[in-house]
């Protein structure tokens, strides 16, 4: 990892460590046998209402994102308190609106997702990045484990904001529907 994040950093075009970090992300969080176990378990005890697939999905994208703006942190330096505070708050905000089980979910599936893959394949590719363009390893190179921790919190509370609004939008039309049923009982009842 460490090898592959210097040699990123140190090419001409060093947007590639976000890129290539961005993929990395994704793809280690589909390996991470923790991930599996936790999709399974929500599956089963939603029966199937949030499943694997979705679940795997919305964990994937949040850590890509958060990988992501890890390695931009590496590239540019700027402090992980710009991302980690406004991402907190944006979590805990976003609780008060979701039904409690995706809250549940979602802090459960950011110690899940920064499991022992993740941590020793983003940690040393920051380093060897962070080390590669000169800059501060305490300060640029940790905190990616953080920012996956985090990034969890958002997308399945968000897939919970989704699913509430379409469970909304489906009530509004079976009522509307059997309105539309019962005035067309009305016009076919011949009194």
């Amino acid at each position: 990892g460490a090898y592959i994040g210097a040699q990123l950093a140190s090419m001409n075009t060093p947007w590639m460590l976000i890129l290539v970090g961005m993929i990395m992300g994704y793809f280690i969080v589909r390996a991470e046998p923790a991930v599996y176990v936790l999709n399974k378990q929500v599956s089963d005890m939603t029966d199937g209402n949030i499943s694997e697939k979705a679940m795997g999905t919305a964990l994937s994208v949040g850590v890509a994102f958060s990988v992501g703006i890890g390695m931009l942190r590496v590239l540019t330096g700027i402090s992980i308190l710009y991302f980690l505070i406004p991402g907190y708050a944006i979590a805990l905000g976003i609780s008060f609106f979701v039904p409690r089980i995706y809250t549940a979910i979602a802090f459960d599936s950011g110690g899940v997702a920064s499991g022992p893959m993740t941590a020793a394949s983003l940690v040393p590719l920051a380093q060897g990045a962070c080390q590669a363009i000169g800059g501060n390893m305490v300060t640029d190179a940790f905190g990616i484990v953080a920012m996956v921790a985090m990034t969890p919190l958002i997308t399945i509370q968000f897939m919970g904001l989704l699913a509430q609004h379409r469970k909304k939008l489906e009530d509004k039309r079976l009522a509307r529907l059997l309105q539309e049923w019962e005035e067309l009982e009305e016009d076919i009842i011949i009194p």
